[in-house]
């Protein structure tokens, strides 16, 4: 662990660290969603419950967790504000364009089809938990 993630993890005792991405390859591309919560684009997120219940680490409303890069480098801290546990096929264009990933809520419905699919499985009434946060610290 490196120096600057001991300090992190010393001045927020209960985060959790976490990477954009399911792989090097992606999250290297997921690069620009970095930049996208650098300028207040991506203001959300969202997974399976299915992981959560497998181990994750769940999001709680308050708490601050750590984004790394693929290579365990700080990126930055963000403060989950806003929980909601849906179907996927629930999601709002409103939620899903928060993510700032997406142009629209068909485009959020692939990518975030896609991604389902290569982890552990997809179907449209599928448990997701969508996270609302806000950007603390910025490591560039």
């Amino acid at each position: 662990m490196s120096e600057t993630l001991k300090l992190l993890k010393h001045r927020y005792p209960t985060a959790q660290t976490f990477k954009f991405g399911d792989s090097a390859e992606l999250s290297a591309a997921l690069l620009a969603l970095l930049a996208l919560v650098r300028s207040g684009k991506k203001v959300a997120t969202c997974g399976a419950v299915r992981d959560f219940e497998n181990g994750e680490p769940m999001p709680q409303i308050g708490r601050r967790d750590i984004a790394l890069h693929w290579d365990d480098t700080p990126a930055l801290v963000i403060e989950t504000v806003e929980l909601i546990q849906c179907r996927f096929d629930e999601v709002t264009e409103a939620m899903a364009l928060a993510e700032g990933e997406d142009d629209s809520l068909d485009g959020w419905h692939r990518g975030h089809r896609a991604y389902f699919e290569r982890n552990g499985g997809f179907s449209p009434d599928m448990q997701v938990l969508w996270e609302r946060f806000l950007l603390v610290e910025d490591f560039g």
